[in-house]
């Protein structure tokens, strides 16, 4: 494996709750980044079809409004497999390179109608080879999304590197991170809708720790991308322009940020990341490796999926 890999961020909006035409758009950026010679692109947390920022905005209280929401929700998330992920597939394919894109995902093992927050994992040869759903949402997410289980808490073999990926904040759980350091990983895919000073220290923080590349992917999202037929669009302030400005970026292990953060703005970042640094950026601190003390500490993850 060369060791010097090229990876793309791709800081875009979808087209809001609109399945069809968000995997469109995601269709070209692959291809594009494909052009650009990218081994990967990382697209942001719930990309197809939308985070539901209404969760914020909108109280419980009012049932019928928040129904609407989540019936539009459901019908623009992604089963897999389906059209959706074919196409996505044969864009990786097209492309020759690695994608991990954020959907929402209906429970399709079950009853159909609950959605999990996940990341799609598709290789360079157009086939999927996994998925993660977010352990616990955050908040209001509860209200839309259901928990994962430990069962993919996994890296995988691509020909960008060994990959895994944790979504927004499960990135700050301990025991979460220490499963992917023992998983090998070398790069981590971290989408989220956090655009925060504090997020992005964060980033450079699990990237030393890890020793690993670290890929933040956030959406850059306008208020004019909720179309007008949305009445929550109305509470926003009225002079607010951007609901989320992104800030994604592309960290190395040694917590330097290569690319990004951008702000404000819809574009694919780039960064040439050289795998070998991992092991230099090792030497000092391992944490699944000497510096991980098996005879003083036990970790065990439940791979047992839920029910």
């Amino acid at each position: 494996m060369n060791n010097i890999v090229k990876v793309a961020v791709a800081q875009l909006a979808p087209v809001f709750l609109n399945k069809e035409k968000t995997v469109a758009k995601a269709f070209d950026a692959i291809l594009e980044a494909g052009k650009q010679g990218a081994k990967l692109i990382v697209f942001p947390e719930a990309f197809i079809s939308g985070y539901p920022d209404w969760i914020w905005l909108i109280p419980n209280s009012k049932g019928a409004e928040l129904n609407d929401l989540y019936v539009k929700l459901v019908e623009n998330a992604v089963s897999i497999p389906d059209d959706a992920t074919e196409k996505l597939c044969k864009a990786a394919k097209t492309a020759s390179l690695n994608v991990v894109m954020g959907i929402n995902e209906r429970n399709t093992e079950t009853s159909n109608s609950s959605l999990f927050n996940s990341l799609l994992f598709i290789s360079d040869k157009g086939n999927i080879i996994g998925k993660h759903r977010k352990l616990i949402p955050t908040g209001g997410e509860r209200l839309i999304w259901s928990q994962g289980d430990g069962s993919d808490l996994k890296s995988y073999d691509t020909s960008a590197g060994k990959l895994a990926g944790l979504i927004c904040w499960e990135n700050y759980m301990p025991l979460a991170r220490t499963a992917i350091y023992e998983s090998g990983a070398q790069i981590l895919a971290s989408p989220t809708w956090d655009k925060s000073a504090n997020w992005l220290q964060s980033m450079q923080h699990i990237a030393r720790e890890g020793g690993l590349f670290v890929i933040s992917t956030c959406m850059a999202l306008k208020i004019a991308d909720i179309p007008d037929k949305y009445d929550f669009k109305k509470l926003y302030p009225n002079d607010r322009e951007w609901i989320n400005v992104g800030n994604s970026c592309i960290v190395a292990p040694n917590g330097k940020i290569l690319a990004g953060p951008l702000e404000a703005e819809e574009d694919i970042l780039y960064a040439d990341i050289d795998l070998s640094q991992i092991i230099a950026t090792k030497r000092m601190f391992d944490a699944a490796g000497h510096y991980s003390r098996p005879d003083v500490f036990s970790f065990e993850v439940k791979a047992t999926k839920r029910s």
